[in-house]
């Protein structure tokens, strides 16, 4: 009995799985896409810092350093704004605390959606498994019924695969986007760090 009440759920768990897929295919179109905006932002103005700390460190002219945290654009320059006030008011001690607080306090925002994306990456493709097994289920059921026409089984099985394709196809992007994103993600941070070395250094001297 219970083996015939889960038949009936197979029989619409099909169905439903594709649409799952199908909203999660729409979130993860539409997080990326957002992502992608975001972060290009971000790392357009990374670049340029680290363009600015590299020539900094060339000419061995750190007078130049209060000009990055002039620019109020970019993620490192408004945490090196923090810390000059921070050294004008206290000095030098607390310098790396105050970095490091607003990393964690601004990492969050890069890493919005990456999450979701390495979720539906995962998962996904399980979903899509579900579905086919799912449908297969019905197909092989529906033999039963169907006086052996092995044609209506061998077009059960292959709508059920379906549900597998789509979910690779969901899981695939989603995860090529985690990749992608994570490793900017992880290039700002460094920007960041390279930064918070020259403010140390900079204090240092303007001890």
């Amino acid at each position: 009995m219970l083996t015939d009440q889960f038949f009936v759920i197979a029989e619409a768990g099909h169905e439903i799985t594709l649409y799952v897929l199908i909203i999660l295919s729409i979130l993860s179109i539409a997080f990326i896409i957002e992502r992608w905006l975001a972060l290009k932002s971000y790392r357009d103005h990374s670049l340029k810092v680290s363009s600015q700390v590299s020539e900094i460190l060339q000419s061995n002219d750190y007078s130049h350093v209060q000009d990055i945290g002039k620019d109020m654009t970019s993620f490192e320059g408004r945490a090196l704004n923090y810390a000059l006030k921070h050294i004008e008011d206290n000095g030098p001690d607390g310098v790396d605390e105050i970095f490091n607080t607003y990393a964690l306090t601004q990492k969050p925002k890069l890493d919005k959606f990456l999450n979701f994306l390495a979720t539906v990456g995962s998962n996904a493709p399980f979903i899509g498994l579900l579905g086919t097994v799912f449908g297969i289920m019905d197909a092989f059921r529906g033999l039963a019924t169907s006086q052996g026409d092995a044609a209506a089984v061998m077009i059960g099985i292959s709508k059920a695969l379906v549900a597998t394709a789509i979910g690779l196809m969901v899981a695939i992007p989603a995860v090529i986007a985690f990749n992608v994103y994570q490793k900017q993600v992880k290039s700002i941070m460094q920007s960041l760090e390279s930064v918070k070395e020259l403010c140390l250094a900079y204090s240092k001297i303007k001890r």
